[in-house]
């Protein structure tokens, strides 16, 4: 990777750790489309290496909110459907890898600024934990279907459940890609190496999460989310 795409790649994720450490949306939505434009071999081991420290530090950060019913059948579905994620990406050809992310990114938020308000019961946890298994262990995606559950419940309790779900859901998506060969302990260095621009990201989010209007963000972050996937869908 160039000097310039490794900058670019370092501010993208600054502003993605920043934006979902503020909003508990947007990590993957921003970062996984800018990494398939400049490397699709970098999805989706970096973007789940890179979410593991910014949502342990979140999870830890707002811990009393943490909805431990939700977490609980969120946090069954999706190592269930783990494997089948793993199997969505043994059937993507590498060259169309991008375009699927696009295409999962575009409809994800789509559908994410599309849903009514609804009050979350087990199967919305179950559906939502389904879908974060499939889509985040083949593309590194898998934040709208959480966010859509605990869109309406108070902004700490969205952000520190979805941290807590995405937490384990990355260890065992990141082991299994591992123990199949789909990824390498070597493909971690490059999120080993940004945990600065994490960490600031992270910490700049602290200053900020409870005065921020979490809607205008997520709104803001969805937003971007299409664009982004569309560029990646057409290859730009």
């Amino acid at each position: 990777m160039s000097t310039e795409a490794l900058a670019v790649l370092a501010v993208t994720v600054a502003v993605a750790a920043f934006v979902q450490g503020s909003s508990g949306l947007g990590f993957a939505l921003i970062v996984a489309p800018v990494a398939g434009i400049l490397d699709p071999g970098l999805l989706p081991v970096f973007v789940l290496a890179a979410m593991i420290p910014l949502n342990l530090y979140v999870a830890w950060r707002e811990r009393a909110s943490i909805d431990l019913r939700g977490a609980g059948w969120i946090t069954a579905a999706r190592l269930a459907a783990t494997p089948a994620g793993l199997a969505l990406l043994w059937l993507i050809p590498d060259r169309s890898i991008g375009l699927f992310v696009g295409i999962a990114t575009v409809l994800a938020a789509v559908v994410s600024l599309a849903a009514p308000a609804f009050a979350p019961g087990r199967t919305a946890y179950l559906g939502a934990g389904v879908v974060t298994g499939l889509t985040e262990t083949a593309t590194g995606v898998g934040g709208p279907p959480l966010a859509l559950v605990y869109q309406h419940r108070p902004p700490a309790e969205l952000r520190s459940t979805v941290a807590a779900c995405f937490l384990v859901g990355e260890v065992a998506s990141l082991a299994l890609l591992f123990a199949t060969g789909e990824g390498e302990p070597g493909d971690l260095g490059l999120a080993a190496a940004l945990l600065p621009v994490i960490a600031v990201g992270a910490w700049l989010s602290r200053l900020v999460h409870h005065r921020l209007d979490a809607r205008r963000m997520r709104l803001c972050v969805l937003v971007f989310a299409l664009v982004s996937g569309v560029v990646l869908m057409l290859g730009l």
